[in-house]
């Protein structure tokens, strides 16, 4: 097989929330990726929060072992950016170019791209006419495009449907209330607006007759931003929609079920593409091949998922099976940590019902086959002793395999970074301040 050309198209914040996973949100263009390519089903984030979910994916590697445990806009970075995916591409003899979002640093010169096409803005609006126009005025060696969309970040668009407004329902773990129908009205009005952005990359493949040879990567950093998804270890927040297309086995209209992390993408594309990673460079993901070539129904038993820093501090740490999660919260603070949630209206009603005064437990237990929704915490149930004390142990063994720096106390911020306080409202209010 020759070298696929691949792009990689990400957005903010949309979870599994589009319609080939079953929801009831209209992006006929992701529908047709999916009725053409291959569907994970059950594909998760290393992260739930922006830039350490980049960082996972396109360097294969946890965020406390890359070093992106923040945001990149307040401060945090990469140890390594020679880590970065498109160093081991660009000496595969790929050509490369960053177009919209990124995340994973202030200033995207420094990832190594070939080529960074700045506009001003990362909205699908102006990013979908600019990918077209990337894709015309391409060298002809294998390319490996990023196009990154803000949709569906907040703030959201305006709802573009009475009947969203009037009849459509909020996530099942929220009320079901005006406030958070009008808010998930709105949110569908942005994910309308990505699934345009993904049309438009698609058809632009169509035009330059590319579509046979370019593995389309369409993925999102975490879950939706509302309260109890992103910024949380639960499977809201971690869970992801991950659809592929293209060479090598991803076409036919499939549904996978395996356990797959968003670490294990940069293995599958180097696997593809006859990368070479450089020397030092630790991969913690599997190649999804052997599950695409129908060779293993699995490749891991297990994935882990962390946070340490998002707007405010609030490290935990958490490992999921297929069937059970444990999470474990470190530092004094079992409240809700606020300014970790995007301020919106859903928000809005159940900070007023008192919900950032309800402490979180320590540690997290869940059976996912018997409770999905994760509401029932088995944690210090004498009937979930064993499995409680199993998970915990191999939790607490890949922090020390990996050597993540919590397992020795608090994480500080790298110097000049800039955070919330926990005890805070919102994101918006002002920082702690930068610290030295």
């Amino acid at each position: 097989m020759d070298r696929p050309n691949i792009i990689y198209l990400h957005s903010h914040d949309t979870g599994r929330y589009v319609q080939p996973y079953g929801h009831q949100i209209p992006t006929p263009n992701i529908q047709r990726l999916a009725d053409q390519g291959l569907l994970f089903r059950q594909a998760f984030c290393a992260s739930p929060s922006c830039s350490g979910s980049r960082a996972a994916l396109l360097t294969g590697q946890w965020c406390h072992v890359n070093g992106m445990t923040g945001l990149a806009h307040r401060g945090w970075s990469l140890r390594d950016y020679e880590h970065h995916l498109v160093h081991p591409l660009r000496r595969a003899g790929y050509w490369t170019a960053l177009l919209g979002e990124q995340h994973l640093s202030q200033d995207p010169h420094v990832l190594g791209y070939d080529h960074v096409v700045d506009i001003g803005t990362t909205m699908v609006h102006s990013i979908a006419p600019a990918a077209l126009q990337l894709l015309r005025s391409r060298p002809p060696q294998p390319f490996f495009l990023s196009i990154g969309f803000f949709e569906t970040h907040r703030n959201f668009f305006e709802p573009s449907s009475v009947r969203d407004a009037l009849y459509g329902a909020p996530p099942a773990h929220l009320p079901d209330t005006p406030a958070t129908r009008d808010d998930m009205a709105a949110f569908k009005a942005s994910a309308r607006s990505l699934d345009q952005g993904v049309g438009a990359v698609l058809h632009g493949l169509d035009e330059q007759g590319l579509a046979d040879d370019t593995l389309v990567v369409l993925t999102t950093d975490h879950g939706l931003p509302f309260p109890g998804g992103k910024a949380t270890l639960s499977d809201r927040g971690l869970g992801v929609l991950l659809i592929i297309r293209g060479p090598g086995g991803f076409h036919g209209g499939h549904v996978n079920d395996a356990l797959v992390s968003h670490v294990d993408v940069f293995p599958t594309l180097c696997a593809l593409a006859g990368a070479q990673v450089g020397a030092g460079h630790v991969l913690h993901g599997h190649s999804l091949l052997p599950l695409v070539r129908q060779e293993r129904r699995e490749i891991r038993e297990e994935l882990y998922a962390e946070l340490t820093y998002h707007a405010a501090y609030d490290p935990m740490r958490a490992i999921r099976t297929q069937r059970h999660k444990l999470v474990r919260h470190f530092g004094d603070r079992l409240l809700p940590v606020l300014p970790n949630t995007d301020d919106g209206p859903t928000k809005d009603l159940l900070v007023a019902a008192g919900w950032g005064t309800r402490p979180r437990p320590r540690v997290e237990l869940y059976d996912l086959l018997m409770d999905p929704g994760e509401m029932r915490n088995l944690a210090g149930d004498a009937d979930h002793t064993g499995l409680e004390a199993e998970l915990d142990e191999r939790l607490e063994r890949w922090m020390r395999d990996t050597a993540d720096a919590l397992l020795d106390g608090p994480i500080p911020p790298p110097p000049g970074a800039v955070i919330n306080d926990p005890e805070g409202l919102s994101a918006d209010e002002p920082f702690l301040g930068a610290v030295d």
